[in-house]
């Protein structure tokens, strides 16, 4: 990537934050609050109201749901940004792969302050620092990954059907309860439970709750095919993108 366009995506970065920060009247605050109401409703709905919780359920909840939020927002806030910006596109000779880059990496500079924020929550309620703790990097590394590689995807099709953003956002909530986010899937009766393990999201989620609730290392195994799909998924998304670019331009007509 030449340094002038890195340096353009990160100014980009740093820019978008300072105007979504701008745009509202909480500023940082509504960061940490946005995810926390949503945390909220979940713990409600499955803890209190079904009580189909347990004694861990808690930062069961808030662990995936703080993973799960990153990774659907890549795939979203990614998927629809060159959507989002055709007009600029035309008017501006950028390379269209920058627009989701960039969506990707705000979303991820708020992910970290709500990931900080749940590690004192865990702190708080019994859940040490523990060793396991060295594995956080990789996993990030291939969660990353994962919603990129979506993303791109989406990012590369959403220009050329944008009524489909509708139907990404329903499987997206499917997939949210369909992967361990809000409940274990070694609840499930076999053979479901074995073929839902097999979901590249519930292998995430399982990782980040034996590092952050267990201490234990992550299935690495598990990890690498997941990082492998994803790495082989962006790959391909990256390159429908950059065929499409010629096309971008005239879409905002």
């Amino acid at each position: 990537m030449p340094k002038r366009l890195l340096e353009l995506i990160l100014f980009s970065t740093y820019a978008e934050l300072r105007a979504e920060r701008a745009r509202s009247y909480l500023g940082l605050a509504w960061w940490v609050l946005d995810p926390a109401l949503m945390m909220l409703t979940y713990w409600l709905v499955f803890d209190v109201f079904l009580h189909s919780g347990g004694p861990d359920y808690v930062p069961f909840l808030l662990i995936g749901l703080t993973l799960w939020q990153w990774m659907k927002s890549c795939m979203t806030h990614g998927g629809y940004a060159i959507w989002s910006n055709l007009v600029l596109i035309r008017q501006v000779r950028l390379p269209p792969l920058m627009f989701p880059v960039v969506a990707m990496l705000s979303d991820t500079v708020k992910f970290l302050c709500i990931f900080a924020l749940l590690l004192v929550i865990l702190w708080s309620v019994g859940y040490p620092p523990n060793i396991a703790y060295f594995a956080l990097p990789p996993l990030f590394f291939v969660v990353f990954l994962f919603g990129a590689g979506i993303g791109f995807v989406i990012a590369a099709v959403v220009p050329l059907l944008p009524d489909l953003r509708f139907v990404i956002e329903q499987v997206l909530t499917a997939v949210m309860f369909l992967s361990g986010v809000v409940f274990s899937m070694a609840s499930l009766p076999p053979p479901w439970n074995h073929v839902m393990a097999l979901n590249p999201v519930n292998v995430i989620m399982d990782a980040s709750r034996d590092i952050l609730m267990h201490g234990l290392w992550p299935n690495w195994s598990a990890l690498g095919k997941v990082s492998i799909i994803s790495a082989a998924v962006c790959l391909v998304g990256m390159f429908v993108v950059m065929r499409l670019a010629p096309r971008y331009p005239k879409l905002a007509d």
